[in-house]
């Protein structure tokens, strides 16, 4: 027995492109081709068999179906055949269609004006921190590849949110023709649903005593539309890795590689629900709608601390009851402050007041199937009264339950280079931090924590990837200038003066910190290597809510039932339909109750629902907050105004570009209806960048003199395009931003 190692030709033209899947292939067994291909077969069937290998068609598969939706698992005996098919033709012939791919690249590569392009995103860089700190000499990397190449305020979209900003990025499109317009979406039936995907359990089902067997696919359906640049890439045989780019969940189908991001959920079909573990208090959700968290109650004995986690429903079994792993804590023996938790077979160290590492968990679903995720434990207080913080169960990297990377091996190939990486789309926990059961250093812990797993892998790309498309995004600068804007706002009603010493600084030192990720990144590139350092919008405090289903309920555009003023429940259940006729859901803006598009519709179709877009669009523009003496809404403009394309009749039909300091209310936001239009903001969420697109651009480096003219974020995809000789697609509504003759 001895290892065999496959090698690259020494073929420079190609060799980059395909070292990436030969450096890590180790085969283990004798040097002939029909034992090694036999082996390989047999160990794909064991990892079938062991549920180790999954794809969207695999033995476990999970479905998150919208808001309130839990997670299933699913399986089905055809698809077990499928998947075995398709790992027998990862494993053995990925490699050599990585082969052809290169050698066909070769022709593509001759009209490139560059060898590679990196794309470094900082979701919500903001300008004018970046303009400041760069005149005070903070931030020499970014002032640096200024002074190579270019730095301009890069636009943003129709709303400047990250999912409909991203998918503009990536396709080089307005939303009305890639789909995506805030993070949920309106359905017919009122009830909205996460805009980017939609997954159902299977139709076919066969029930054996208490278990349900399924006997087709689950549907994973992608609903952004369009098709993104790197996929262009790949028709022209060029290579690209994408990393954690928002709006990629379920991954692209294309040549290259992928790691999915935002709207990728977490074990129980949530986009994030912690769990914060009690011994005395409230229990249940800590707040509406499927956002939050659970406290849940723990049982104390002499020596230990007993409770349980949360897992999905158990949709192989009749009943749909919810999996559930039981745990046990016991304090430190040696006198060492601190605990060992005891979970699955397991015992894992926590200290008090740190994360730990992550922790794989496994539900037993039904005989030998299980659902395995990965989560990190944060224990506050193990004495009377007992506290623990648990993150969002997530998606085990290295073993997943449904596609969260294409090829589907390739998050397994990260997580065994690098160890278990967060995986849920929006990984950093907010909400723990706005509910006040995480401080504000534990939750800067978590997020650099999954900061440095993303340099890892980007870091990794750039080793391997010399030829072709890297894109990484980092999400926290986004998260922390959401969190903690009210430190560097003196006006913020979240915090008093005093409050604000205690982090004043944050902010500023993550933009440090990102210029030092600049920093390092340019060491590693070559005169070859065109570099894209951006931000999808920019960021402004959050000072004011405005409830827009209270100013419709208000100017008699909106009914509650039972004549109330009030409406508790969340996702519009309090509405009266048959004497409403616009109302708000989400972050974007406004929806009219229009026949035969809602179930409960009465806005007739045509001129009457036009006159009514127009003229709430009209009113709103200019509202004023009366008990700041300032405008609230700088512009509200109709969706036909500012988009074009197929998927236009889909958006909100009227946009709210909020003035700075204003975001929608969070009661509007869940559908829900609140006593007044305007409110403080007090929550950690204090920083924002739902405002109208023109106060919150993002920003643009880079090492090639570029043409600041109007640029937008929909200009990144043919501007890569034109760097590697590929025609812009007639779809594509951007435009490349290169001084053509500038670059060589």
């Amino acid at each position: 027995m001895f290892t065999v190692q496959l090698q690259m030709p020494r073929c420079r033209a190609w060799r980059a492109d395909a070292r990436w899947a030969f450096s890590s292939i180790r085969t283990v067994g004798n040097t002939t081709l029909t034992r090694i291909l036999a082996s390989v077969i047999v160990f794909c069937v064991y990892l079938l068999l062991r549920g180790e290998v999954s794809d969207s068609g695999a033995a476990e598969q999970l479905a998150y179906i919208g808001p309130g939706a839990g997670i299933a698992l699913l399986s089905s005996f055809f698809a077990i055949f499928i998947a075995l098919a398709s790992a027998i033709a990862i494993i053995v012939f990925f490699p050599f269609f990585l082969l052809w791919w290169a050698i066909r690249g070769r022709k593509r590569y001759a009209k490139a004006k560059v060898k590679r392009v990196v794309v470094l995103g900082l979701d919500g860089l903001e300008p004018t921190l970046t303009e400041r700190f760069l005149k005070e000499g903070l931030l020499p990397n970014l002032a640096k590849l200024k002074e190579q190449g270019t730095y301009l305020r890069l636009g943003s979209t129709w709303p400047p949110i990250s999912p409909v900003a991203w998918a503009s990025f990536s396709t080089g499109t307005n939303p009305g023709k890639h789909n995506i317009f805030d993070f949920i979406a309106r359905t017919p039936s009122y009830h909205p649903t996460i805009s980017s995907v939609r997954m159902a359990e299977p139709r076919r089902k066969l029930k054996l005593g208490k278990y349900l067997i399924p006997l087709s696919k689950p549907e994973i359906t992608p609903l952004r539309k369009s098709k993104p640049f790197w996929t262009v890439l790949g028709e022209n045989g060029l290579t690209s890795l994408i990393l954690r780019v928002p709006i990629t969940f379920p991954p692209d189908k294309f040549k290259g590689l992928q790691l999915s991001a935002m709207c990728v959920p977490d074990l129980r079909g949530t986009q994030g629900m912690f769990s914060y573990y009690v011994e005395e208090g409230e229990t249940g959700a800590t707040m509406d709608g499927d956002v939050g968290g659970d406290r849940i109650l723990v049982h104390r004995n002499s020596s230990s601390v007993r409770s349980y986690l949360r897992g999905p429903a158990n949709s192989l079994r009749a009943d749909g009851a919810e999996l559930r792993l039981p745990f046990k804590i016991t304090e430190n023996k040696n006198g060492k402050p601190g605990a060992t938790l005891h979970v699955n077979g397991q015992q894992v160290s926590l200290k008090l007041n740190e994360h730990s590492d992550w922790v794989k968990i496994e539900f037993k679903a039904a005989p030998g199937f299980k659902v395995r995720g990965i989560c990190k434990f944060y224990l506050k207080r193990f004495a009377k009264p007992f506290e623990m913080y648990c993150t969002p169960l997530q998606v085990d990297p290295d073993k997943p339950v449904m596609p969260i990377s294409h090829p589907v091996v390739f998050s397994s190939y990260l997580a065994r280079r690098q160890g278990s990486f967060s995986t849920l789309g929006l990984a950093e926990d907010t909400w723990s931090l706005s509910e006040k059961l995480m401080s504000e250093d534990a939750f800067l812990e978590q997020a650099y924590d999954i900061h440095e797993e993303r340099e890892k892998m980007f870091f990794d790309a750039l080793n391997r990837i010399r030829r072709g498309t890297v894109v990484c995004v980092f999400d926290g600068p986004d998260r922390i200038q959401h969190m903690f804007f009210r430190f560097i706002d003196d006006k913020h009603p979240a915090l008093t003066d005093e409050q604000r010493e205690s982090h004043r600084d944050t902010i500023k030192e993550m933009y440090q910190r990102m210029d030092d990720l600049v920093g390092r990144t340019m060491a590693q590139l070559d005169e070859k290597t065109a570099l894209f350092v951006m931000s999808d919008h920019g960021f402004k405090t959050f000072r004011r809510g405005v409830d827009l289903n209270t100013w419709l309920r208000e100017n008699g555009y909106l009914k509650l039932k039972d004549g109330k003023t009030v409406a508790d429940k969340s996702y519009l259940a309090d509405i009266d339909w048959s004497q409403t006729r616009a109302y708000a859901v989400g972050l974007a803006g406004i929806y009219i109750n229009q026949k035969g598009r809602e179930a409960d519709g009465i806005v007739e179709p045509g001129k009457a629902a036009k006159a009514l877009i127009e003229e709430l669009a009209e009113k709103l523009t200019g509202l004023v907050d009366e008990e700041k003496d300032a405008v609230a809404i700088k512009e509200a403009v109709t969706s036909t105004s500012v988009y074009k394309g197929p998927y236009t009749e889909n958006a909100p039909d009227v946009i709210v570009g909020y003035s700075e300091g204003w975001r929608v209310s969070w009661d509007a936001a869940i559908g829900k209806c609140g006593p007044k239009v305007f409110a403080d903001n007090v929550k950690a969420w204090s920083g924002d960048h739902c405002v109208h697109p023109a106060l919150t651009p993002g920003v643009l480096f880079s090492n090639l003199e570029l043409n600041p003219e109007n640029a937008n974020i929909i200009d990144l995809a043919p501007t890569t395009l034109e760097l590697f000789g590929v025609d812009k697609p007639k779809y594509m509504d951007g435009k490349s931003l290169l001084c053509s003759e500038k670059v060589t």
